[in-house]
């Protein structure tokens, strides 16, 4: 019996490296030799820029049935849930739910390939500071939109961690300014080209660093009223580091017809176009009447004018007429005085925005020039430069109105009609702050989400909000989304303890700058 068991152990030994040579053969054959086993930062990049601009489902839910109501530059009698105030929880959690995924994802792993010490591609520092540019975009429109959000975990599943903490929105703000502050001083002509991945800037590194700068003004500014410290600080780096100085310096993500209709279009126009999204949104009367009231040449570049889809269009200056917010279609025919067999068809009474606005292909602006000046002119006026504030007002007014030349050939809007706005709408110091901000709002067209968080810094312009039926603001205009219900089963805990911080997730509870 012995025996038999010491030939049982020797022959035993004796098959060891056959089956180990077996067990890799087994191995191997769950390798697919086709597959990528580490994705190339540039397409990672570029992926990242291209998601910035989201696609059809986020743009229609978060950027225009939400953001576009909320500000009233658009309006619908249909259920919109942003012009009623109404709760939807999908559109509410449009934004969180898809960017974490998609841009940011993509921006995340780009930054971690990159990382100068532990990453696969140290060297690529221009990369990673592009990215990390990106990442703040992306950020600060999510903070801007829920408050209190995963930051410094967010995108780290590769590290083990799939439920993030939620980050106070002021410790957000704090990273994101220092953040832009490195990547820009880091970017540098003698490091990695990033030419054959850059949609926005083809590589000219000049460009970038005015557009982190750019940002890092903007975000400076947002936190103007709360952290009055933290705002000089990075407003001051930014205007000595360089910002925007023209239309040439726009930030915009070039978009095509296809091949993908999810990714490579536009996804505001596809959320306009009849048929393909919400054709019922429609130019809110708030905004058609700031426009006529002063005789902007921007109203007929916005504007289409009043006809159903495809034309034919009135489009008479002195005729266009927008749609009142917060109505149905009964309400909004007793708001008229039209007797009750009266029947009508709001695409045919109502401005709607332009169709050349609107083309797949359209640029999707991340942040323009006009922009920029506006907030320099601010800058100015808080300190009591009146002639500077007026300057810059007047540049930010005729970057506006000539930026739309991107979108189509015809929109062009000459020196001498801007002199002649400026001139019959002169600065009045003594309404500079409200003026800016006005101005600020309809620079803004069609990047709502920029828009509606400058509204709720500045209280400008002042819009009447609407109390229709079961709303649940109270007749309100909310002031933030809320976060999605998948959250609260799959990370519980941690947005749990952002509620308590925070408050309420409500869209009656404010952001931290909101003041």
């Amino acid at each position: 019996m012995k025996t038999l068991n010491k030939i049982l152990l020797i022959l035993f030994i004796g098959l060891i490296p056959f089956s180990s040579c077996d067990t890799e053969k087994l191995t191997d054959l769950n390798i697919n030799p086709h597959a990528a086993n580490e994705l190339n930062w540039k397409f990672l990049l570029t992926n990242g820029m291209l998601l910035s601009a989201e696609n059809r489902y986020v743009n229609w839910r978060a950027n225009l049935i939400y953001c576009a109501h909320f500000i009233q530059q658009c309006a619908s009698t249909g259920g919109h849930a942003g012009d009623k105030y109404y709760r939807n929880t999908s559109y509410s959690a449009s934004y969180f739910d898809y960017v974490y995924t998609r841009a940011l994802k993509n921006l995340s792993e780009v930054i971690r390939q990159t990382d100068p010490t532990e990453g696969a591609n140290p060297e690529m520092t221009n990369a990673r500071n592009i990215a990390r540019i990106l990442r703040v975009v992306n950020m600060h429109r999510m903070t801007d939109l829920y408050g209190d959000v995963p930051y410094s975990e967010a995108n780290k599943g590769l590290d083990g961690i799939f439920k993030p903490k939620y980050d106070a929105q002021k410790d957000i703000y704090t990273d994101m300014l220092k953040e832009l502050d490195e990547a820009v001083n880091g970017l540098s002509a003698s490091a990695d080209d990033i030419a054959d991945a850059d949609l926005i800037y083809k590589g000219d590194l000049d460009k970038w660093k005015k557009f982190g700068n750019s940002m890092m003004l903007r975000l400076g500014m947002r936190v103007s009223k709360i952290d009055a410290g933290m705002a000089t600080t990075y407003v001051t780096k930014a205007i000595n580091g360089g910002v925007m100085e023209s239309n040439d310096d726009n930030a915009w993500i070039p978009m095509a017809d296809g091949p993908d209709q999810w990714t490579n279009q536009n996804g505001t126009s596809r959320a306009l176009i009849q048929g393909d999204g919400s054709d019922g949104a429609l130019l809110s009367k708030t905004l058609v009447d700031f426009l006529k009231d002063r005789n902007d040449p921007r109203l007929m570049i916005i504007s289409g004018g009043i006809g159903p889809w495809g034309g034919p269009y009135n489009t008479n200056y002195n005729e266009q007429d927008g749609l009142p917010n917060g109505h149905d279609y009964e309400s909004l025919r007793i708001l008229n005085g039209w007797p009750e067999d009266y029947q009508f068809d709001t695409h045919t009474t109502y401005s709607r925005i332009n169709p050349l606005l609107l083309k797949t292909d359209a640029p999707y602006f991340l942040q323009s020039y006009s922009e920029v000046a506006l907030l320099l002119a601010e800058v100015a006026a808080s300190q009591g430069q009146d002639a500077i504030a007026e300057a810059q007002y007047n540049k930010g007014v005729a970057a506006a109105m000539q930026m739309y030349e991107l979108y189509d050939a015809s929109f062009v809007v000459s020196n001498g009609d801007v002199t002649s706005y400026l001139a019959a709408n002169p600065y009045d110091p003594a309404k500079g702050e409200e003026m800016i901000g006005e101005q600020y709002w309809a620079a803004t067209f069609l990047n709502w989400y920029e828009g509606y968080a400058n509204w709720r810094r500045t209280g400008f312009p002042t819009l009447t909000p609407h109390n229709f039926e079961n709303n649940v603001t109270g007749g309100r205009i909310p002031l933030r989304l809320e976060y999605p219900l998948s959250e609260y089963s799959i990370n519980a805990d941690n947005v749990s303890a952002a509620n308590a911080r925070q408050g309420k997730d409500d869209f009656m509870t404010p952001v931290w700058w909101d003041k």
